[in-house]
């Protein structure tokens, strides 16, 4: 079996090539740059596993890289809610939408199947009243950008497979953490700030609906290999608050603050400049905009993991705990690789 990964330097990608190969799979691997050595490395050693740059949205240049493959893995995007100065919100979007276009058009014809990852944020945050979410619900506020990123570029990507008569999974983890990566993304930012303090004096009404790379990994090889098509939300049925997950934390390493308190809704406002100002004071990555706080201050990231268990087989294995002790580990390893005190 010949497998072709776009973002394959990325958390999963990188996860998931790993895993491909030792299941006897051929892996021909993209990455944006094959100048970043580094973070290519990983991947670059493995055995039967071949090395390829991509630019996403070259829709020649991705159809080229599918010839001779069976499946596809479409994980490229760019995942960011402060994109920052050289990536704009609308390259975020335009990253993943067209990336996800460029991803079918390339298959049409000459790949049994496509899994591309959406994630989470494609189904609507609920209220505490509310059931979970299922994968017939379809995120509807668009007013952060990744939120209308992943739900336009997955709905793009099921309208051209039907389209082009591709056959198409898609796979929505929650905030994947655990290890083996090489830089931070907005989920492990999340617990890099805790270690460093962001919610030393109370915690936002928000959840974290942490799943470990190694069950996504799991879960996306499944999608490829079992007879299955449509969408699968990966993710645990029990959510930690960020409070609660500052607690799990602490209990792994006593030096890690605990929230003290919830955080009252009507100081929301207050709080991207709390976390710029952490970010400052102690180097921590900037996580929340006042777009997300306003989407997601005292709403849940709540759905429901049961068509995955029964048409997958999939369940998260690995125990929070363990996915938050493996994530600590790499961030103090990046952090001191470049000469950060936590």
């Amino acid at each position: 079996m010949k497998a072709l990964v776009t973002g394959a330097n990325g958390h999963i990608g990188s996860n998931l090539v790993r895993a491909l190969a030792g299941r006897g799979y051929s892996v021909r691997a993209t990455v944006r740059s094959l100048a970043e050595t580094d973070r290519n490395a990983p991947i670059a050693s493995l055995p039967d596993v071949e090395l390829a740059e991509l630019d996403i949205r070259d829709a020649d240049r991705f159809r080229s890289l599918c010839d001779n493959i069976d499946v596809v893995f479409h994980l490229a995007a760019t995942y960011a809610y402060h994109p920052g100065t050289r990536t704009t919100e609308d390259d975020v979007i335009a990253d993943s939408v067209a990336g996800a276009e460029a991803a079918i058009r390339a298959a049409a014809r000459q790949v049994r199947k496509v899994v591309l990852t959406s994630s989470l944020v494609a189904v609507p945050l609920r209220s505490p009243q509310e059931p979970p979410a299922t994968e017939d619900d379809w995120q509807a506020d668009f007013s952060v950008p990744y939120f209308r990123a992943k739900t336009v570029a997955e709905q793009r990507a099921w309208e051209l497979s039907e389209k082009y008569g591709v056959d198409l999974v898609t796979v929505l983890p929650g905030a994947v953490c655990g290890p083996g990566f090489k830089r931070g993304t907005p989920s492990t930012d999340v617990i890099e700030g805790i270690m460093l303090g962001t919610l030393r004096f109370g915690a936002p009404r928000m959840t974290f609906p942490i799943v470990d790379v190694r069950d996504v990994v799991r879960g996306h090889i499944l999608a490829a290999e079992k007879p299955v098509t449509g969408r699968f939300l990966l993710c645990c049925d029990e959510v930690p608050t960020l409070r609660d997950l500052s607690r799990m934390m602490n209990a792994i390493d006593p030096s890690i603050p605990v929230a003290p308190l919830t955080v009252p809704d009507f100081l929301g406002g207050m709080l991207p400049y709390l976390d710029w100002l952490n970010s400052k004071l102690h180097h921590s990555p900037l996580t929340l905009t006042p777009e997300f706080v306003k989407a997601a201050l005292g709403r849940q990231f709540k759905a429901s993991g049961e068509r995955a268990r029964v048409l997958l087989g999939w369940q998260p294995d690995i125990p929070v705990g363990q996915t938050l002790s493996d994530t600590i580990d790499t961030i103090r390893a990046l952090r001191h690789s470049a000469g950060r005190r936590d």
